[in-house]
Parts: C-alpha cells; structure tokens; sequence
C-alpha cells in the first residue's frame, strides 16, 4: 500500500523519496552548522587566549633601555574599600611603581633629558646637577643621574624624614641640610647659588684679578648652567660646540617649580596615559600642587567637562589663592607654625607662592579641598586615610597619596556622586618613605596631629554609633 492509495494520491514514491533527502539533508545541514558555528567560537577563544598569553609573554620580555625605561606607563588601580563603600570608581595612578619610587622620576627624567637635548648638559663629563626639595624629587634626581653619568647635589630642610636622607646617600648624591623655610628662600636659592659657584675655584687659579663667568645662557631666567671651561668673560657665556667647551663638567640647577619640564612631563605623558586607561571616560581628576598643571590642562583639552580639583595640605597657602585670588594660609602668622615651611606633616605638595607650573594650573582648577572636616583636608584626616587602606585595601602609601584620596572622598560627597562617575588621582609614593615622620605614631602625637581611624568611616558615612579606635 502507498500513501496515493489510502488519500494522497498526489504523493508517488518519487516524491516520497525527494521529501524524505529534504529532510534528512535539512536535519544534517543543521547539526553540521551547530558543530561548525561551535567549531569557530571555540578557535577564536583559543585564538584570544592565545594572543593575551602572547601579548603577556611579549610585554614580560619586553627589554627596556636601562633604569629609565621603567619610567611611566604605571597602571591605575581601584581603590576597592572607597569605590564600593561610595559606589563610584576611585582609581589610583600607581606612580610608586617607579623605579627612583615616585612620580617625581617623570619630571626628573624630563628635566635632563631636555637639558641634554638642548645642549645644556652632556654625560659623562663630570657634571653636577642641584635642586632644592623636600625628598622626592631629589631621590629622582639621584637615581637618573647616575643612570646617566652626573653627580647630585640636592639641598633639603633638615626636618624630612631621615628614610629619605639615606636614600639619598646611598644614591652617591651629596646632600645639604638647611633649616626649614620658606621653599624659594632656602633651598632654591641656595642650590641656584651652588649652581652658579660650580667650578669657579678652578677658573680663578692663576688668574687674580681677571673677570670670570661661569655661566651658560640656557634661554631661560629660571635655569642656571655653569661650566668650568677656561673661557675669559665677563658676561654670560653662549654655549657652542668647541670640544673643550662642551666636555668640561657642568653644573646644572634644574628649578623643577619653574622648569617647564615639569609641566611637559605631564601633559606627555602622565595626562595621555591616564586618558589612555579610562578610555577618556574619567569625570574628574584629584591631585596636588606638582602634578595637577600637566594632567589637568591635558584632559581638559580632551573634555572641558571633566572636573579638575586640587588636594592641598594643611600650611599651604594655594588653596586660597584657587578660592580667593590671595596666596596666604591662617598658619603663616607670626608664632603660629610648628615648622617654618609648609607647615604640615604631609611631605612633598603645598606651597606658598605662585611658581611657573602653578600659575599655569590655576585657570583650569575647579576645585580645592583644605582645613576641617568639610572644606579641606587636616593632617589627621591624611593619617587616617593611609591606615584605613593599609587595614582595607593593603595599600600601604605615603602622605600625599593619603591627602590626595581625602580629597577624592570630599569632591564625591559634595557633588552627591554614586552612579558609578570615575575619579582619578595620583598614588605619589609608597608609605616606605615616612616611616620616621608620617607612619610613626610617637612623632604625630608629639606634634599634636590627632590619630583617629574612624575619620576616613565618618567621611566616608560608614561609621557606627560608639564605636572608636581614637589613638
């Protein structure tokens, strides 16, 4: 019996057959096209790994060119405790990955490297570079100097924390210690002062009486280039390429406030990375007087929406030049500092007059934080922060890292932020430079500096009713 005999007799066999390969051919196509859609997903994820394993085993054996190519491209880093608890993303450039330990090593790296380029400097020839700095900047200036054949000489106040005499020392550079003052009338002057006296006792043997300059005209009012060449004049000297001109040590006062290599560094490198990471999807940036001119003025040249703020410390007078046009902090009145600088345990930003690479943040800041709870950041707050991470995140970093994250935490409750809006900020150095001063309780307490671990809680709106670790 067939199928035309029983009501469809306009089936045949034939046509019985052809329905039939239909349908087997369809069922196989279709399980062909599973196995083979699947055969593809799983070659291009093995393809994907493949490639990350490669480019891992690329950047891994990547060979640098020497300790200065380990400078920069630093990754950021979540900050997971003050993200979540806020329900924005805190993230922290991780400049203490540097090798000389800071971001200073960027505007170290720029200034010679500029100098060098400009004929200024040459390596290897028994120059000396000096700068005046409260540690950072000097322990840079050290570490690449040796890299590139020069001897430091780096002026300090005589109270920083003794860990970065000793790096120092062991870097080779010469140090001098002078008593705190303010930034331009101590250690700037005096380091352009040794600038200029570099090699003038060897110019003047055998020559009394005979007028000597020592010094290099660089272009710039701020830098001071001197050379130990036995060129007679009495006026500035104008650098040429005469062999015994140009292989004769150097001294080199570097000016990092008014060096605009400062500013370079940033807004070359520092700024495009961080813009690089977020993929440009960054709402704000938080940072301190060093590093806030380059950043900033490069993002805001990418999005003028994004907010630029600065973090600055007790002591210092910016923030009221920011807020009311006058560069003047309450604790410079007479009888009233504990020290004679900025007068604040956080060590490396602040500062009290309007310096080149300041003056050219100022148009782009938004906002600053200082003083008291709300408006600012105190010397306790900053403590507070650095052992609130060390106890949550296992973040162990230094005080500007601290104060620049207080001052994350403040711009992010005053704005009423908590959709997930991306802060950035610097990580400066690790806590390893401040164990003497910053991370040791016995000399905050001296100082009268407040230790209460449950500030960072009570910014952050976390804190419970009775509950204290006061110290």
């Amino acid at each position: 019996m067939t199928l035309s005999d029983v009501g469809f007799p306009w089936l045949s066999n034939s046509a019985i057959r052809h329905v039939a390969y239909g349908v087997f051919i369809g069922v196989a196509l279709s399980v062909t096209s599973t196995s083979l859609v699947a055969h593809i997903r799983e070659c291009r994820s093995k393809k994907r790994k493949s490639l990350t394993h490669l480019a891992e085993v690329d950047k891994c054996s990547e060979i640098l060119n020497g300790v200065t190519g380990l400078i920069g491209n630093t990754p950021l880093v979540r900050i997971n405790s003050l993200s979540d608890a806020l329900g924005v993303e805190i993230l922290g450039k991780a400049e203490f990955l540097n090798p000389g330990g800071s971001v200073k090593d960027r505007v170290a790296l720029r200034m010679i490297q500029d100098a060098e380029r400009q004929g200024i400097l040459h390596p290897r020839t028994g120059s000396r570079i000096f700068e005046g700095t409260v540690g950072s900047t000097g322990i840079s200036i050290a570490t690449i100097s040796r890299a590139r054949g020069y001897d430091a000489t780096i002026i300090m106040p005589d109270d920083v924390a003794e860990e970065k005499i000793k790096a120092l020392l062991c870097l080779g550079a010469e140090v001098r210690r002078v008593r705190p003052a303010s930034i331009v009338d101590q250690k700037q002057n005096m380091a352009r002062q040794a600038a200029l006296d570099f090699g003038l006792e060897d110019l003047a043997e055998g020559t009394e009486g005979v007028q000597f300059s020592s010094e290099i005209s660089t272009g710039s009012p701020s830098l001071v280039t001197t050379t130990t060449s036995q060129a007679q004049s009495g006026k500035t000297l104008v650098d040429n390429q005469d062999e015994d001109f140009t292989s004769k040590p150097r001294g080199f006062f570097a000016d990092q406030f008014e060096n605009m290599s400062n500013f370079y560094a940033h807004y070359e490198g520092t700024g495009p990375e961080i813009w690089r990471q977020t993929n440009g999807k960054l709402h704000a940036f938080v940072s301190g007087a060093g590093t806030i001119a380059g950043v900033g003025q490069y993002i805001k040249s990418m999005n003028k929406g994004i907010k630029v703020v600065l973090a600055d410390p007790e002591g210092s007078g910016l923030f009221n030049k920011v807020k009311y046009g006058v560069m003047y902090d309450r604790k410079e009145a007479e009888g009233t500092k504990r020290r004679h600088q900025v007068d604040t345990v956080v060590e490396g930003i602040g500062i009290n007059r309007v310096a080149n690479n300041v003056s050219l943040a100022l148009p782009i800041i938004d906002n600053a934080f200082r003083y008291g709870i709300h408006p600012g950041i105190t010397d306790a707050e900053a403590v507070a922060m650095s052992r609130y991470l060390v106890k949550h995140d296992g973040l162990f970093v230094g005080s500007s890292s601290a104060c620049n994250l207080v001052a994350c935490v403040k711009l992010v409750r005053l704005l009423g932020w908590k959709a997930g809006q991306t802060i950035v900020t610097v990580l400066c150095d690790s806590g390893t430079r401040h164990y003497s001063k910053f991370w040791n309780d016995d000399y905050l307490q001296a100082a009268n500096i407040l230790i209460d671990h449950t500030l960072v809680e009570r910014l952050l709106g976390t804190s419970q009713p009775g509950v204290s670790t006061l110290m």
